[in-house]
């Protein structure tokens, strides 16, 4: 098992690529600036001993050490002990409409994006409970089996988008079907389904699969996303909005909605309605809902001993650093005799 101790510090890699724009930048109106003052090869001629190509190795050996350094600072670790232990908690499956009526901006910065926030602090309160991903749009899939791994679940999560299924539509029934079979079938309890919706289903009928699921022990609860109101599904081309989404007539589509629809899947499914509110969604009464359920008993396996190996990325930060000191940026004589630049000699 492979980890990082403090994995922000990586975020100071994405320096990298813009320092060595601002270097090229830098280099290329220092090459502007000279050819102001006459012909380029004359000036090379009166500074024989300036290396065209020495600064641009320095500052990637530079570059090189700051990246092991960032590296060296989040300490990877190796796991080195695996234990079972003993968990009790819930299942949950929570089940992610990504049709295009969730591209609706009633909800900023739109349904789908403030959904998976919603999830994502969802699972920084979950404990002992396995939770899984489904999403579903004309047809769904299991996107993440249960799993006590909730790093994981929040990269399955956040790989989440519009694109994973080509058939449009909102096929709930068939999400709360999938999720019963990804149920284990040996247990009537401790198993609860989150819908996450703007609950406009025109695919099948959800209210009865949500009785179905019900009979086999799952609770299913709803999470209404969107307004009555409504919004138009905007049509994004490379982040820009080009339009919204017309029907066959030419009208402009607006997207409601239909807090009724999964206030009966939640009902007939033994479960709760939330319904979302602007920037805000209070998950508080639904997070205490699944942590009344009886709990069942489950072993999983952990690392509970790491190794740290930052001392290896910071050798080579140091290493690199040491060799950026000793490189002049002037020509060495006896290696410009061997051309090692490739540069003309005069």
């Amino acid at each position: 098992m492979f980890r990082f101790e403090s994995i922000e510090y990586l975020y100071v890699l994405l320096l990298i690529p813009l320092l060595f724009g601002a270097f090229l930048l830098m280099r290329g109106r220092r090459s502007r600036k000279l050819k102001r003052f006459g012909n380029p090869e004359l000036i090379k001629d009166l500074f024989p001993e300036v290396s065209k190509y020495k600064p641009i190795v320095k500052f990637s050996l530079t570059m090189a050490a700051f990246a092991f350094a960032a590296i060296a600072l989040a300490n990877p670790q190796i796991g080195t002990k695996i234990e079972e232990i003993k968990r009790e908690g819930v299942d949950v499956i929570i089940a992610l409409d990504i049709s295009n009526s969730m591209r609706a901006e009633d909800i900023l910065p739109n349904r789908l994006e403030r959904a998976k926030q919603s999830i994502s602090k969802l699972v920084d309160r979950m404990q002992n409970d396995r939770i899984g991903l489904i999403l579903f749009a004309g047809e769904a899939f299991l996107h993440l089996p249960l799993t006590s791994d909730y790093s994981a679940a929040k990269l399955f999560l956040h790989t989440a988008d519009f694109d994973i299924i080509g058939t449009q539509g909102t096929a709930i029934g068939l999400a709360i079907e999938l999720a019963t079979e990804s149920f284990e079938q040996d247990q009537d309890k401790h198993k609860a389904l989150i819908i996450i919706s703007d609950g406009e289903n025109h695919e099948d009928d959800a209210i009865g699969a949500a009785t179905k699921a019900a009979e086999q022990g799952v609770v299913v609860h709803t999470i209404g996303m969107g307004s009555e109101k409504g919004a138009p599904i905007p049509i994004y081309s490379r982040g820009v909005r080009k339009d919204f989404q017309k029907d066959q007539d030419g009208n402009v589509v607006i997207s409601k909605l239909d807090a009724s629809m999964l206030s009966q899947i939640a009902e007939y499914g033994n479960g709760k309605f939330t319904r979302s509110s602007g920037a805000n969604l209070d998950l508080g009464a639904l997070i205490n809902e699944i942590a009344g359920m009886e709990k069942k008993e489950f072993e999983s396996k952990l690392y509970t001993d790491y190794e740290d190996r930052f001392q290896y990325f910071a050798g080579l930060a140091i290493l690199f650093f040491i060799f950026e000191l000793l490189l002049s940026e002037r020509k060495n004589r006896f290696l410009s005799s061997w051309n090692l630049f490739g540069e003309k000699k005069k």
